[in-house]
């Protein structure tokens, strides 16, 4: 829906379904009940998430045209679509597959071209601008020495200016400007704004430049081109988890003159150790499952931090030198407090206050998609929990 501060939606990878025709069954059993909650009497915006082979459904000319027309009828849109999850991200061990296939690989580079192509052609006509959120490139741990980093940074990179060479073609046959919305996360081999800042220009942009200029455009042309094509996907949990404060992000971010395709609005778990460490050990054992990866950042009473690849790690890893944990776990925004844990709430507090006070996107998207997963104790029928998000958010805004 349309707000003072950009279009808000929540993202569809809450919902399952693979392929095309049981992803929209789900669609349309879901959005029409919290529409009709949220906002009644205006269009509802849609976060769309396909997986691959829903995409390739959704291209074949009768399934497009059923869901354009089912959009116009139900009055939503799509204005942002998160391609970051290729295949299975329900009722399967998800974990680092979630990376799999990578910004290295042909796969994830042709799925996301066919993502934008149905984008350009679900945006509406009064929108000129759409983006689609995807993997900080690779997940870091797959490439076990510094010359396979190195080689997997400049193919994924590669791949990427590939993509900006379609958006730039959707442009001219469209007029829609389409970005492309990195979004770090720990232990991608972009985890913060440090590193995406440093491989923006340090890869993309060298690189980038020197693809379009062997093309015939001029080093300004190719360096405004990859900045209008590639942005940050501002995801508030990964950002939270790494300790990194908002205002800070988007001052670095402004410094470089970089854009922000998107705010995915999410939210962390947050352990304090000061006090009962042995019942919160207990306590967040809990929300140690096995579907998704879990990275913990701990802080040290000395100021120092450590991290975890999984929850698990972390757990076997906890000594009395550690002071607090941030964990990637995408919990509900509404809720400050879980028992003896908490949140990082706080940071999406911050994060819309900051872009209330100078509005860095037109894309908002709540991210929480953990619901199944969750301790039975905060686990509530989906819609009515799709509901609450969104309310909480308008509230804020």
């Amino acid at each position: 829906m349309q707000t003072p501060y950009g279009h808000l939606s929540y993202c569809s990878n809450i919902h399952p379904g693979e392929d095309w025709s049981a992803h929209f069954a789900v669609l349309q059993s879901s959005i029409p009940q919290i529409k009709a909650t949220v906002c009644p009497h205006e269009k509802m915006g849609i976060g769309l998430r396909l997986a691959n082979q829903a995409s390739i459904d959704l291209s074949e000319k009768s399934n497009f045209d059923t869901f354009k027309n089912w959009l116009e009828a139900n009055d939503c849109y799509v204005f942002t679509m998160n391609g970051f999850p290729y295949g299975g991200f329900h009722n399967v061990v998800v974990k680092d597959q979630v990376h799999a296939p990578d910004w290295t690989t042909p796969e994830r580079t042709n799925y996301t071209i066919r993502s934008f192509g149905l984008l350009a052609q679900l945006l509406p006509n009064d929108l000129a601008e759409g983006g689609i959120s995807t993997s900080p490139l690779s997940y870091r741990f797959w490439w076990k020495t510094a010359d396979d980093l190195e080689n997997a940074t400049r193919t994924a990179t590669k791949n990427m200016i590939l993509v900006v060479e379609a958006l730039l073609e959707i442009k001219a046959n469209t007029g829609k400007t389409l970005h492309l919305d990195i979004e770090p996360e720990p232990d991608g081999i972009l985890e913060n704004s440090e590193e995406y800042i440093n491989w923006y220009n340090n890869y993309l942009l060298p690189m980038g430049i020197e693809q379009f200029v062997s093309k015939g455009l001029s080093a300004e042309q190719a360096t405004d081109a990859i900045k209008t094509h590639i942005q940050l996907c501002y995801d508030v949990c990964h950002f939270a988890v790494g300790f990194e404060h908002p205002q800070a992000v988007i001052d670095k971010l402004d410094a470089q003159d970089l854009k922000i395709g998107k705010i995915q609005i999410s939210s962390a778990l947050k352990v304090d150790f000061s006090s009962n460490a042995e019942d919160k050990l207990k306590v967040i054992a809990q929300y140690n499952e096995p579907t998704y990866l879990h990275q913990v950042v701990a802080q040290r009473k000395d100021g120092s931090f450590q991290k975890f690849p999984d929850l698990t790690e972390a757990i076997e890893g906890f000594d009395e030198s550690i002071s607090s944990w941030r964990v990637h776990f995408h919990v509900p925004l509404f809720l400050e407090n879980y028992g003896v844990l908490s949140s990082t709430q706080s940071d999406i507090v911050d994060t819309i206050n900051v872009h209330k006070q100078k509005p860095f996107t037109n894309h908002l998207e709540i991210e929480t998609y953990t619901w199944g997963v969750l301790p039975t104790e905060f686990q509530a029928p989906l819609n009515e929990s799709i509901i609450r998000e969104i309310n909480w958010v308008k509230g804020l805004l």
